[in-house]
């Protein structure tokens, strides 16, 4: 589990040659492009979107509910086309759809007032019309002056048009006027009906094109390496009659690309990452846990120059889902669906991965859900068999609360321990040891064991003296250089709340494992109640309560699980183990058929 060592070559070819080079280029694959034209990115920009308007209609035809015969004649096939005759029937369909929306709602507003046109200016000698929905229980609020007539009535309202040459005063009337627009009820009832026929066409119109389906996801992939060809082109450096490109390839694959230099006569300059090169982040993951690399992917994509985080954050992921889940009754419900799942899972390369992390993930809440003794909100009795692998209380405050904090240091002490060992032969190795030693020796003395005073006391000492002096990469050749060394050291030492804060969050694991418990308990004594106190119903509600219960605490457990199991490690975790943020490694491959 690493990031990938990368080298940087540098390709130099005959200009006429270039698209051919590039072709081969993507069929060889495994190469991460760099920029070597200022305006490439644009293209790249182009050429991107290009390629997701062709998803985009794809999984807008797909969404269709009646889909028609595949089409499979290529030679009628244009994709940018049909691609284009989607986005538009799409485009047209919202329009029309909130065209619709909006005629039913004024249809339902001005329904109650009849169908009229009103009258045109100086028709009624200066009389205008005033229209207002006043409830029943305010119309005696309507002053004595106005003259009005009430069109409507129902339940709760009174439709009230007042006949004046001027908007009446607010203090004579108890509510604001309505609008009631120019256009009568039955024009629009006749403009609903024109545009719900527009949109039963366009309707039809989309499922006409659903026939293009198969053809659209057969070019996509080659759509794709066109357009990331387009991309490779424009980030080429031309000049007369040579071409060059460069590329980020891991060192494993370096020999292949000598070949392949060689075999197209291709000049090629091989070059190791400097100090002002920032290459991709190519993890490295295979086997089981290789499903970490994919949760880290989601966050936050490591620098080069630091660690692969993986490993860690699949266990320690694993391990938190469990403490927060704390019963093995939920957890065997999770394996039943991931069992159901488990195909669906294992028909792509990312479904695979995350099938071996929930896999591990439940193994290890079943494991913790036994010795926690939690079943569905029920403890086994201590002479049973389940008793007997029962050696966790979760309502022993005390205990629960002190392992949760114990954890929690571990955690940060690996932290520490991984950023000592990356930044080994430099000073900030030892303030990475010193924060260690700090952790120790707080949770020594708030442990307060017999006899660890003195260590603790000594932990306490060796790590302050290792942030006061180590605490950055400072030459220290003047003297000045050594105040300025220890007052770094003190401001680093400031962040003692901080780490300390970090680890107090670890609590969390506690507090959700025991809110799901006392939830899952609170459900059975509900059920319990009902079943004993309703006679005939009874014994249907409680299963109602049991399944409604359990099943709005399952998802519960589930949202905790997976928020508060990723917050640890990516907030806590990372913050003292990943503090540079990278960016993924992109290789340039084809993906259609060869």
């Amino acid at each position: 589990m690493a990031i990938a060592r990368l080298k940087k070559l540098t390709f130099c070819g005959l200009k006429k040659e270039k698209e051919l080079l590039l072709e081969k280029l993507q069929v060889l694959g495994g190469a991460h492009l760099i920029s070597l034209n200022t305006q490439g990115g644009t293209t790249e920009i182009t050429t991107h979107k290009h390629t997701e308007k062709a998803i985009h209609a794809l999984k807008y035809l797909n969404q269709c509910a009646n889909k028609r015969h595949q089409m499979n004649d290529k030679e009628v096939f244009h994709l940018d086309e049909i691609v284009d005759q989607v986005l538009d029937v799409q485009l047209q369909i919202r329009m029309l759809t909130d065209q619709r929306d909006f005629l039913m709602k004024r249809i339902e507003e001005v329904k109650h007032w009849g169908d009229f046109n009103l009258a045109k200016e100086g028709d009624l000698a200066g009389i205008r019309l005033w229209f207002y929905i006043v409830p029943k229980r305010l119309m005696q609020q309507l002053h004595d002056d106005l003259i009005f007539q009430v069109v409507h009535k129902d339940n709760i309202h009174c439709y009230v048009v007042v006949l004046a040459e001027q908007e009446p005063p607010i203090a004579s009337v108890p509510v604001p006027r309505t609008h009631t627009g120019k256009i009568p009820l039955s024009q629009l009832v006749k403009d609903l009906q024109t545009v719900e026929l527009a949109l039963q066409d366009k309707q039809a119109e989309r499922e006409s094109l659903t026939r293009w389906i198969a053809l659209i996801t057969m070019n996509l992939a080659e759509n794709e390496d066109h357009a990331a060809l387009k991309v490779a082109n424009a980030l080429t450096l031309d000049d007369h009659d040579l071409f060059a490109i460069q590329a980020w390839v891991p060192s494993k694959q370096l020999a292949r690309f000598e070949t392949f230099a060689s075999t197209h006569g291709m000049a090629l300059l091989v070059e190791d990452v400097n100090e002002h090169d920032h290459p991709p982040t190519l993890l490295e993951n295979t086997g089981v846990v290789a499903g970490g690399e994919e949760v880290i992917k989601f966050y936050q994509t490591p620098a080069y120059n630091t660690w692969d985080p993986s490993i860690v954050v699949f266990f320690s992921f694993a391990f938190f889902f469990a403490m927060i889940l704390s019963d093995a009754g939920y957890a065997l419900v999770f394996a039943v669906i991931l069992a159901i799942k488990w195909k669906t899972l294992g028909h792509s390369f990312k479904g695979l991965r995350l099938r071996h992390l929930a896999t591990v993930t439940i193994i290890f809440s079943i494991i913790w859900g036994v010795l926690s003794g939690g079943y569905f909100g029920y403890n086994p009795s201590a002479n049973s068999v389940a008793g007997f692998f029962k050696i966790l209380d979760i309502n022993d405050f005390d205990s629960m609360m002190r392992l949760s904090i114990c954890i929690g240091a571990i955690h940060i002490i690996m932290a520490n321990l991984v950023t000592a060992y990356q930044s080994k032969g430099k000073k900030h190795a030892f303030a990475a040891l010193g924060w260690v030693s700090l952790v120790i020796a707080g949770v020594l003395f708030w442990l307060a064991i017999d006899n660890t005073e003195n260590a603790a006391y000594g932990f306490l000492i060796l790590g302050g003296v290792l942030l006061l002096f180590f605490s950055n990469e400072r030459r220290l050749i003047k003297p000045v250089d050594y105040f300025w060394q220890i007052l770094d050291g003190i401001k680093n030492i400031t962040a003692i709340t901080k780490i300390f804060g970090d680890i107090l969050s670890y609590m969390r694991l506690f507090a959700l494992g025991l809110a799901s418990a006392s939830l899952a308990i609170t459900f059975n004594q509900l059920a319990e109640q009902v079943y004993s106190s309703v006679s005939g119903l009874g014994l249907l509600f409680s299963i109602l309560i049991l399944i409604l219960g359990h099943t709005l605490n399952l998802l519960l457990c589930l949202m905790s699980g997976v928020v508060h199991g990723l917050r640890l490690n990516f907030i806590e975790f990372y913050n003292w183990s990943v503090s540079d943020e990278g960016y993924p490694f992109n290789a340039f491959s084809k993906k259609g058929g060869r």
